[in-house]
């Protein structure tokens, strides 16, 4: 049973819905405490002729709430998830983020849609950000009709490597990541969030013990996982629903990004990949290149984030139409 919604660590209006979770399908040792959700949302959600339910990427959580008010003053809910294992619902987890299977989380995400549907049906509009792009693409294909718009805010669809680690490395991982999933595999830097965070010169205060500058370990287990569904998307995914994939206009250093680059290209991931898998996402999709964006384009210098929140708005609004309302005897009279 979802527990009741209580304030959220974003201060008010922000609420917080645990949502638990029985699913175990990734395996491993049983951890101190049962898998959760977290569901966030301001505490008069409901009433909204839209909604959109916002995923957050790998080593990540929702904290971007000025973003999210202008989807509320749009017209829309605006809903988050924490998904297992991360942000808000790491509970006591020893690994956090480590999933062995990205489609075990299909479990919140359904939940989560169906409280956003209680109070009856509305467009739904699925917004993912890096990994929670990857998450909503597999939600979205393999589950046709549940949503009715997907938006992609810098997607992970491909290894922001070199050939030999996209190919060889990925078969060896794939082998390791069966046998030893919880095995250290990776680790990103610290230069994105660095330059993100209020406390390194940044702009935005968020908790890093949520999302700590250096992250979490990427596992094999979890490694493994994401290269078979970014496999997926190199076969073709048929999502039905119309997508925008947005990313930034220009790839940056990774390894030892300049200041130039930290505050305008993403160093995280290569756009030059989403834009390449673009085709192979469904039978509608857009493309929003941001100039001056970075990975989150949600963060974003202001003009940037300005330039990719309008945008995507204006796009889902646009692919999100609600049904035209027949007046009434009274409207005819008149």
């Amino acid at each position: 049973m979802t527990a009741d919604a209580v304030p959220d660590l974003l201060g008010p209006p922000w609420m917080a819905r645990t949502i638990p979770l029985g699913d175990r399908r990734d395996g491993g040792e049983e951890p101190s405490a049962p898998d959760v959700a977290t569901l966030v949302h301001q505490e008069d959600a409901g009433s909204a002729p839209r909604a959109v339910l916002y995923l957050p990427g790998f080593v990540d959580y929702f904290f971007q709430a000025d973003h999210a008010q202008a989807w509320i003053d749009a017209g829309f809910d605006f809903y988050a998830l924490d998904m297992r294992r991360s942000g808000r619902s790491i509970n006591g987890h020893p690994r956090p983020d480590d999933v062995r299977d990205l489609r075990v989380r299909a479990e919140e995400m359904g939940k989560a849609l169906d409280l956003i549907r209680e109070r009856g049906p509305r467009p739904v509009v699925l917004l993912g950000h890096s990994t929670g792009g990857l998450q909503a693409l597999l939600w979205a294909a393999d589950h046709p009709g549940t949503v009715d718009a997907v938006v992609l805010n810098s997607p992970w669809l491909d290894l922001n490597e070199n050939w030999f680690r996209r190919v060889p490395l990925t078969a060896a991982v794939d082998r390791v990541g069966r046998w030893l999933p919880s095995l250290p595999v990776g680790a990103i830097g610290t230069a994105y969030g660095r330059h993100l965070h209020a406390g390194t010169g940044g702009e935005w205060d968020y908790d890093l013990t949520l999302k700590p500058h250096a992250g979490f370990p990427g596992r094999a287990g979890f490694v493994r996982t994401v290269r078979r569904a970014h496999a997926e998307v190199a076969r073709g995914l048929g999502v039905t629903a119309p997508v925008l994939l947005a990313c930034a206009a220009r790839r940056g250093d990774k390894r030892h990004p300049g200041p130039a680059e930290v505050t305008s290209t993403d160093v995280v991931l290569d756009p030059g990949q989403m834009l390449a898998r673009a085709g192979q996402l469904g039978e509608d999709v857009t493309v929003l290149q941001v100039p001056g964006g970075i990975h989150d384009l949600a963060l974003s210098p202001g003009p940037a984030r300005e330039h990719y929140t309008r945008s995507v708005i204006g796009w889902a609004l646009e692919r999100t139409p609600l049904p035209s309302r027949e007046p009434d005897a009274q409207e005819r009279a008149r």
